[in-house]
């Protein structure tokens, strides 16, 4: 391992360098993230998963970046123009646009003008004009480079000044510079291109635009940047070029009494226009993308976490329900697991109308299955079947409530080759109603089925690097499968594939198994089957419960290889495994001496703590604590709303500018940042996050574009 690299990441995450050294050798060892975080809490003082992955990629980076400074020493070197100032110079670089800088001179490069001036023998007129002379005229100088080659006097100069020009671009430190000026005084400007067509007015406000490149927003980046792929927009950064110039002159221009004076002066500027500003444009403007994709990608993954911790709708049985106009509404009656019990389709809304037929389909398939909730999907044709579910729920006995589930990525689901596998009977829409109607019974299993970035939580997804964007995505999902645990009997191979250490093989496997003996019956069981080494099962064994089994330990997070400590533990206050989750035990443990027992066990006292919590909660979920679906039976109209009402909503979405927030309308609100908090705030995120239940207040009604913006804050308490 690198120490320079391990003290970097060691200042970089304010850790120390032993936590790296240890995150770094753990990995190397075959260990998952999900496992270090909840198992090696002890070795790498409780860091968590994002910071482990951290470590993880700025370690590969710098490693990528040494082994890049290494060649470009090495490539130098073999050219014999290696100094021990330039050496240490690229040692120094702290980013890989510093070290090509510096090898952009020694860089061998296609055919340039300077490339065929060089070629036609004017380099030594360059070296001859830079130190400025003042005896001779530059006539004199240059004819004595005319050959076959160059012809005039003339042509010998501007072969010259290419080469001179060239210099200019490749010096490292004048780069460095002008990078740093576009950045602190450039402004990215857009206009809308001659012949454009952008009938929806997507990019309206980027017609005329100009902002700061140190101060724009990263979702303003990718928009411009889109309004530039599809042929909207021209977008540029613009600076004053005569300050630049202006600095050049200074480093560059010794003596303004020579005659090589005004023709380096028209280097100078061609360096800029044609060399310099082109290409550093262009660096800042990847700069700036990846900035806009960093934020982009971490608010995504964020939004799709708290998609997937929604707390299951535990022991109801649900009536999914995707709406539609023509092809009529499918309905799907699920149990408490998920299993359908009947599928149905009916045709309450345009253009059928057949209400009254279908009020007695709905009414039936509540009595027949004591339907508890309706989950409606809230795609085309979803306010209207709102509308007409509203109707049936007055005139039904039975207490019924209803909720509008997002069905982003239901279509793909349902048309996927698992959906055909689990369904091969139905059509694609009716998998789509069993799909919504899950969605809200366990998200985290059936969200797991869908490519995440179809889960409709994102802004400008499709804007991103896909590898970046399905990397960190995958991360947020393992993660939070991890943080779940699955139940081994009943997981399927969809939410397997996320478990620390599983692999396709391991998991095929394990199904196999299932079908074969129908139940599994302990961890320990487990490691029968084909493919689960002792190491599969280290890393993967703690994240599987078995609900129950044969040990009540199986049922918890504690892992078996600290169940011998464990259960001298329980002896040793009196109980057994037996009385895991009773209130006797939960009691004894509560007035726990921790470091008696951390000595008495040998065991430290993160592990200790984590052992205590899984005996006193058993069954502990982390979705527990997260807020629960905001159930609805009545209907709500734009034209009810009044400026300045309070309502109840659900935040679907959190983007830079704010958050969009489901109160039960046909489209969701927004509340834009500003009004989400009185404190600063850089991101809607500090205040909200999706699946969050918010009371809110009407800031504005628009009811010819059926819009409706909100806000957390009472109008009265809003800035002026």
């Amino acid at each position: 391992m690198n120490k320079d690299i391990i003290n970097e990441i060691s200042k970089n995450l304010n850790i120390t360098t032993k936590q790296v050294e240890t995150v770094l050798t753990l990995l190397q060892d075959g260990n998952t993230i999900p496992f270090i975080a909840r198992y090696r809490k002890e070795a790498t003082g409780s860091l968590n998963e994002e910071v482990i992955r951290s470590i993880n990629e700025v370690y590969e980076y710098q490693v990528n970046l040494f082994k890049r400074k290494e060649d470009v020493i090495r490539l130098i070197d073999e050219k014999g123009m290696l100094t021990e100032e330039l050496k240490n110079d690229i040692l120094k670089c702290q980013k890989l646009v510093e070290v090509e800088d510096l090898y952009r001179p020694y860089k061998e490069k296609k055919k340039t003008k300077a490339t065929e001036a060089i070629a036609k023998g004017l380099e030594p007129l360059a070296d001859f004009l830079e130190k400025f002379p003042t005896l001779g005229t530059l006539e004199m100088q240059a004819s004595k480079y005319i050959n076959d080659k160059v012809k005039t006097w003339e042509e010998a100069v501007q072969g010259t000044m290419d080469i001179i020009a060239e210099r200019i671009s490749d010096n490292a430190t004048y780069r460095k510079e002008i990078r740093k000026f576009m950045y602190r005084e450039g402004m990215i400007s857009s206009k809308k291109k001659k012949n454009a067509k952008d009938e929806m007015k997507v990019y309206e406000m980027y017609y005329d635009y100009s902002e700061k490149v140190n101060s724009i927003k990263p979702h303003r980046i990718l928009a411009l940047n889109r309004g530039e792929k599809e042929g909207v927009l021209s977008v540029s950064i613009d600076v004053n070029e005569e300050d630049i110039i202006s600095y050049l002159e200074r480093k560059i221009i010794k003596n303004k009494d020579s005659y090589a004076y005004e023709p380096i002066k028209g280097a100078i500027k061609d360096s800029l226009k044609r060399l310099i500003y082109p290409s550093v444009e262009r660096e800042i403007r990847s700069d700036l993308k990846e900035k806009g994709e960093e934020v982009a990608i971490a608010n995504f993954s964020q939004n799709v976490e708290k998609l997937l911790l929604t707390p299951p709708m535990k022991d109801k049985v649900v009536l999914g329900y995707d709406p539609a106009f023509r092809t009529g509404c499918k309905l799907a009656v699920l149990d408490p697991t998920g299993k359908p019990l009947e599928i149905a389709v009916i045709y309450p809304v345009e253009p059928h109308n057949k209400v009254e037929e279908s009020k007695k389909v709905i009414l039936s398939l509540i009595d027949k299955y004591k339907v508890d909730i309706i989950a409606i999907g809230n795609g085309t044709a979803s306010r209207e079947s709102e509308a007409f579910i509203v109707n049936c729920i007055k005139d039904c006995p039975r207490k019924v409530e209803y909720v509008i589930v997002s069905e982003a990525g239901a279509s793909v689901y349902s048309a996927s080759k698992l959906a055909i596998s689990e369904f091969p009977d139905l059509t694609v829409e009716k998998r789509s109603a069993i799909s919504i109607g899950r969605r809200l019974q366990d998200a985290l299993s059936e969200l797991v089925k869908i490519d995440p970035k179809s889960i409709g939580v994102g802004l400008y997804q499709h804007d991103v690097t896909p590898k970046k964007l399905d990397d960190s995505l995958n991360f947020v999902v393992e993660k939070t499968v991890n943080q779940v645990g699955v139940n081994i009997n009943t997981a399927s191979a969809s939410l397997l594939q996320y478990v620390s250490g599983l692999s396709k093989k391991v998991i095929d496997e394990i199904l196999k198994y299932r079908d074969k003996v129908g139940k599994i019956l302990s961890r320990k069981e487990i490691q029968k089957i084909k493919g689960v080494t002792p190491k599969v099962f280290e890393q993967a064994i703690g994240f599987m419960r078995i609900i129950d089994g044969e040990n009540p330990l199986d049922k918890t997070p504690i892992h078996p290889e600290n169940y011998d400590k464990t259960e001298k533990l329980l002896t040793e206050l009196g109980f057994t495994t037996n009385d895991i989750g009773s209130k006797e035990l939960n009691d004894a443990l509560a007035k726990l001496d921790y470091q008696n027992f951390e000595q008495e066990l040998a065991i430290d006292s993160y592990t200790l703590k984590d052992i205590v919590e899984a005996l006193m909660k058993p069954n502990r979920d982390p979705r527990d604590n997260m807020p629960k679906p905001l159930l609805r039976s009545d209907l709500l109209h734009l034209e009810d709303l009044h400026i300045g009402d309070k309502i109840q909503g659900t935040v679907r979405n959190v983007v830079d500018f704010g958050a969009f927030i489901d109160v039960g309308l046909h489209d969701d609100g927004l509340a834009h940042i500003s009004r989400l908090s009185k404190q600063y705030i850089r991101h809607p995120n500090e205040v909200v996050k999706v699946g969050d239940i918010v009371d809110c207040y009407v800031a504005d009604i628009n009811l010819e574009k059926k819009k409706l913006s909100l806000s957390l804050l009472p109008l009265n308490e809003l800035k002026q």
